[in-house]
């Protein structure tokens, strides 16, 4: 399969669009995905997977959300994470949220590919790979001292990209969820 990467500007007005168009395009509105948010709330660099699942309960999106503030999925717990979401949803498309470190111009980039990410990289950690589809979120410059940069990174970023994502995340969501009903109604109309 041909990898497909899209990248937006966390401050481009129309970045929530670009990340909506991007899911559409790499997952085609098929069943709802399953998100899973991956990073740590003791972290700031690293707390924008959770904050992203945080944002999607209050918006109470009608799918299924693991990893928030309140019950991270850190990289170091993906591999359990994994084998349950695999169990309870053996045929659901996963999609992975999760922060990473860049090059300097890359800082403030919201990122959707149509694979999966590898969680810990910034810090060197070896992990294995979780989801189909990812949104990364480039939240500080990759350096020697990553876990400072993570521990420096701006609040105001996180949120604003946390915001970003959920928003066009929920609005995917609703997308997927209309497109079932109408199919439902369409499939009721010709079984009478």
């Amino acid at each position: 399969m041909e990898t497909k990467q899209f990248s937006f500007s966390v401050f481009n007005n129309f970045a929530e669009d670009g990340i909506l168009q991007a899911l559409i395009e790499c997952n085609k509105l098929k069943e709802k995905p399953i998100f899973v948010c991956v990073g740590s709330d003791l972290v700031l660099g690293d707390s924008l997977g959770p904050l992203v699942g945080t944002l999607l309960k209050k918006k109470k999106s009608n799918a299924y959300i693991y990893g928030t503030l309140n019950m991270p999925i850190t990289a170091k717990e993906v591999e359990y994470a994994k084998t349950y979401i695999k169990q309870m949803h053996p045929k659901s498309t996963i999609i992975a949220i999760d922060a990473a470190v860049g090059l300097s111009e890359d800082v403030g980039l919201i990122r959707v590919t149509n694979k999966g990410l590898k969680p810990g990289l910034g810090v060197d950690k070896n992990l294995g790979v979780i989801g189909d589809l990812s949104i990364i979120g480039v939240v500080a410059e990759k350096s020697n001292k990553n876990y400072n940069l993570f521990n420096l990174t701006r609040l105001n970023l996180i949120y604003l990209m946390a915001e970003k994502i959920s928003n066009a995340i929920s609005d995917y969501v609703n997308l997927i969820s209309n497109a079932q009903f109408e199919i439902g109604q369409e499939e009721s109309k010709n079984a009478q």
